[in-house]
């Protein structure tokens, strides 16, 4: 329970802060900050037993036959992320209040910081890589929010979308490397997996699941050639960078190497391209730090080369090496979120961020300028602090390593890589804080309140602590994560700031005075380095965007065409393919059921039909006597259905007929009243090709299912279990919202997104060539005027509760009886339409109390609420069920979880036909006010 507790608390506290987003600031970070230090208290309580050996877990069966499974466990890898995301997540709440302006909407803002962080947290309890996946693409997608906060802002969209195109291509690599890592081990659970590395490495499909996995940990972690996104993602706020950049997201994927390295590490692939990859990476960003002059850039080059460190230490390979880098993760979150959130106060009190315009801080600034000085000297790797600890390891590995049979290069090249980390740090410290005083653009700067100096203080006291008391505060953490990558028993560690005359000591004490030394000829070596040529990798990206876009627009130009008739002739005749294909194949064979015959009622509802239908082709200019025409269609259907003992069918298909009719209408009172003729005969002959043959293919498909033999195929399955399974005698219903309520789940998600889809393309329906279209129209008088009868308008107010009564008892019925969440919808939607046709948009407008965008996303959730709450009880998701309930005076009744279900069905059908009616309101409306701004 308390693993589902830490998945679900930054979830909640998204719905609280939703539904308190007009409230004021300090209720939202209360709301953010309860959610983050709540997540934290309930992984402290579990700490005590991982830490000793015990891993608590969680399984719910989710979708069984895919493999995926709701697993969560808590190992001390994941205890450690998990203290990570949540300790800092808390601090970064507490930084926002003071770092956000008055004006900030926070309540959006949090919102997206508690998506990410239960992303995050989700990654990191993962049992189930499938699982892990989902949260994966969650973190992109919620990191692109986030980075791009301030949309106003040109660079903060470029750096959001920079983002979203570099780890979102990694992450579909990252599924394809996932699903062949499950087949090659013969499972997706994460244990299973880990414990079947002689079978994933023997398997020819190990090169690839390899690369694929590295593509993804590697674009989200910056590893060169993927890190030119990340300095662009600094555009975001600073509470932001700290958080996202610094200690969790760009993590990600040195966590997924970590999580994977029992399996995946080990053979001389995963040296090469991992080690390269993080020794590269490594040396590339330190050098680009030395040279920037934002500080935030500087920042965000020197993460992307602390990254680099770790991939390294992880692609060695060896215990030690994992140990070190286990450590160095501790004190990089420690020390980078500390600096990122100074970096945010020197920009919050002086408006710059330029290290060229500032200088001389620590006199009016001692306070910052004592935790700047002291985050950056954890991050050269300066004694006493956390980062000396973990630089000394790094290199020690380092002076161990053969790469290519080369004994120096390794050491040589981290060595290198130390004396650039310790040169930008210094710098960092040295130029902002003393020397001139320059205070960029504000007269008197001063060090803030505690709002702002809190959270980076506690950071700093950490990496203090990391260096002063490493094996008492860090120690059996880093030991037992270690164990928990390394897959064996726990290393032997022995973590102090002295360990004797060594190689690393000797390599760190070159580091340092080679990097005093370039600091004090920095001008003339940044003086040539800005002479050497350099590729920009923005510029090169922006290229290949631009590129691929140019040729995609070509090819579609090719391909498509401003033609709705020509993508329905190419849709049916795919269609007519593929049906005819599997015809050909299998064969589509008449059953022996006996026919029944003919009444003269049928035989004359049949004539109907097919006159009926005859007659749209014959007017299909005439658009109101087409419409006409239809619904006789509609309306024969219905009592097709009825005939054949469809009564769910039947009501369905009336309640969609009415509807469909009425914003047809609405519709064409936007449309002229007979268009130009668009077909000439010989397109006409070949849609009529292409009608005939698709209507004979669907009438002989109807006619062999309809003459097989009663209850033959699934349907037997749903007739004899409709009562025992889901607690109902209405067959079309349970199969609706217990046996296939998965496929009813994306139903409804692809109506929503329906709805929206329509509010997109008509909202701008009213400006430039449709807008000029619409008001001639309206110039030409072919609209029909807007009356509203008075014996209309009474006869559909008094009709209204009647028809919400009748509407709530089909829903009521609908599990046993023709009904149902659907069919309710339908009538609810017919009751409100008819308010809007008698009494005008305007009037009942004015008198709604629910928004369709509200109504379509709590439908949504509902039924997504309904399917994870079976999760809680151990059954597969969506699983519903139903209880008999007695009570005085009403006597036995049923209870069926499913009800809640259909109820979310219910909500996003009327949410998305009010979509479509207040849209088509609207446009003439829209219309109308641009025409008379368009007016000199």
């Amino acid at each position: 329970m308390a693993l589902l507790i830490l998945i679900a608390l930054p979830f909640v506290a998204i719905v609280l802060l939703m539904l308190t987003r007009r409230a004021q600031r300090a209720v939202h970070m209360l709301i953010a900050g309860a959610g983050s230090a709540g997540g934290l208290a309930v992984l402290l309580t579990q700490a005590g037993a991982v830490l000793s050996g015990t891993t608590p877990s969680v399984r719910l069966a989710w979708i069984p036959a895919l493999g995926l499974d709701f697993a969560l466990w808590l190992d001390p890898l994941a205890l450690l992320f998990a203290g990570l995301i949540l300790g800092i997540g808390s601090l970064i709440v507490i930084y926002a209040q003071g770092y956000l302006g008055k004006d900030e909407p926070t309540a959006r803002f949090l919102a997206f910081l508690m998506l990410f962080q239960g992303a995050m947290v989700g990654i990191a309890l993962s049992g189930n890589i499938l699982l892990m996946l989902v949260f994966w693409e969650m973190t992109s997608l919620s990191s692109f929010l986030l980075i791009g906060f301030w949309r106003d802002k040109a660079e903060a969209r470029q750096g959001a979308r920079m983002a979203l195109t570099i780890t979102g291509g990694g992450g579909l690599a990252l599924i394809a490397g996932l699903v062949l890592l499950g087949k090659a081990a013969g499972s997706y659970d994460l244990a299973t997996i880990l414990s079947r590395v002689d079978l994933v490495q023997a398997s020819p499909l190990y090169p690839a699941i390899l690369i694929l996995v590295l593509a993804g940990a590697f674009t989200k972690s910056a590893q060169f050639p993927f890190h030119f996104w990340l300095p662009h993602a600094m555009a975001a706020p600073t509470p932001v960078s700290a958080y996202l950049h610094s200690a969790t997201m760009v993590k990600a994927g040195v966590f997924l190497l970590a999580r994977l390295w029992p399996v995946l590490a080990g053979t001389e692939l995963w040296f090469f391209l991992v080690a390269s990859a993080g020794l590269a990476t490594m040396v590339f960003g330190a050098g680009v730090a030395l040279f920037r002059h934002d500080l935030k850039a500087i920042l965000a080059y020197s993460t992307i080369s602390q990254l680099g460190l770790m991939v390294m230490l992880l692609g060695f390979g060896t215990g030690a090496a994992v140990t070190a880098a286990i450590f160095h993760i501790l004190n990089h979150a420690a020390f980078k979120a500390a600096l990122f959130m100074h970096a945010g106060i020197i920009d919050h009190e002086t408006g710059t961020r330029d290290i060229r315009r500032l200088g001389g801080l620590a006199a009016i600034m001692p306070l910052t300028a004592t935790l700047g000085v002291l985050a950056a000297a954890a991050m050269a790797g300066l004694p006493p602090l956390g980062g000396f600890i973990s630089k000394e390891m790094m290199l020690e590995q380092s002076a161990h390593t053969l790469w290519g049979g080369q004994v120096l290069l390794v050491p040589v090249l981290a060595t290198i890589a130390a004396m650039l980390s310790a040169a930008y740090s210094l710098r960092y410290a040295v130029a902002l804080h003393f020397g001139a005083r320059r205070t960029g653009e504000v007269a008197a700067p001063h060090d803030p309140g505690a709002w702002l100096l809190g959270p980076p203080a506690i950071l700093v006291a950490l990496a203090l602590a990391l260096g002063l008391l490493p094996m008492a505060l860090a120690g059996p953490l880093v030991a037992a994560a270690s164990a928990a990558v390394i897959g064996g028993v726990r290393p032997e560690l022995h973590l102090a700031l002295w360990h004797g005359l060594n190689p690393a000591l000797f390599m760190s004490l070159g580091a340092v005075a080679a990097a005093i030394l370039l600091l004090w000829r920095y001008r003339s070596v940044a003086a040539l380095t800005a002479r050497l040529p350099s590729p920009d990798a923005k510029r090169l990206f922006d290229r290949a965007m631009t590129t691929a876009v140019d040729g995609l627009r070509r090819l579609s130009g090719i391909i498509h065409a401003a033609s709705l008739q020509r993508y329905l002739v190419v849709l049916f005749v795919v269609v007519l393919a593929l049906g005819g294909e599997a015809a050909w194949r299998f064969g589509i064979a008449a059953g022996s059921r006996a026919t029944t015959p003919a009444s003269p009622v049928a035989f004359v509802a049949w004539a109907a039909l097919v006159v009926a239908t005859a007659a749209v082709v014959m007017v299909d200019r005439r658009r109101y006597l087409a419409l006409v025409f239809i619904s006789v269609i509609g309306l024969v259907m219905a009592l097709a259905f009825i005939h054949l003992s469809a009564p769910d069918l039947a009501l369905t298909q009336i309640a969609v007929e009415v509807v469909t009719i009425l914003l047809m209408l609405l519709a064409l009172h936007l449309l002229p009243g007979q268009p130009p003729r668009l077909s000439g005969a010989p397109r006409r002959v070949r849609d009529a090709v292409i009608a005939i043959t698709g209507g004979i293919g669907t009438g002989w498909l109807a006619w062999a299912i309809m003459t097989r033999p009663e209850r033959q195929g699934i349907s037997r399955f749903h007739w004899d279990h409709s009562y025992s399974g889901g607690g109902g005698t209405n067959v079309v219903n349970v199969t609706l919202v217990d046996f296939r309520a998965f496929d009813t789940l994306g139903e409804i998600t692809v109506l929503g997104i329906a709805g929206l889809t329509l509010y997109a393309l008509l909202e701008p329906a009213a400006r430039g060539v449709a807008g000029r279209r619409l008001r001639e129209w309206r110039s030409q008088d072919r609209f029909s005027p807007e009356r509203h009868p008075m014996m209309f308008v009474m006869a559909t107010r008094l009709l209204l509760p009647l028809a919400l009564l009748v509407g709530l008892y089909i829903f009521l019925r609908g599990h046993n009886q023709p009904g149902g969440g659907f069919i309710a919808a339908l009538v609810f939607s017919i009751a409100i339409l008819l308010q809007y046709l008698a009494s005008g948009f305007d009037w009942t407008d004015a008198r709604r109390k629910f928004g369709e965008h509200q109504l379509i996303g709590t439908g949504l959730l509902i039924a997504a609420a309904t399917g994870l709450g079976s999760l809680l009880f151990g059954a597969p998701f969506l699983t519903s069920s139903f209880t008999h309930v007695h009570l005085p005076l009403i006597g036995e009744f049923e209870l069926v979880t499913a009800m809640l279900f259909d109820l979310g069905v219910a909500c996003v059908v009327v949410g998305a036909v009010l979509m479509a009616l207040a849209q088509l309101a609207h446009v003439a409306q829209r219309a109308a006010k641009h025409e008379g701004e368009e007016r000199p």
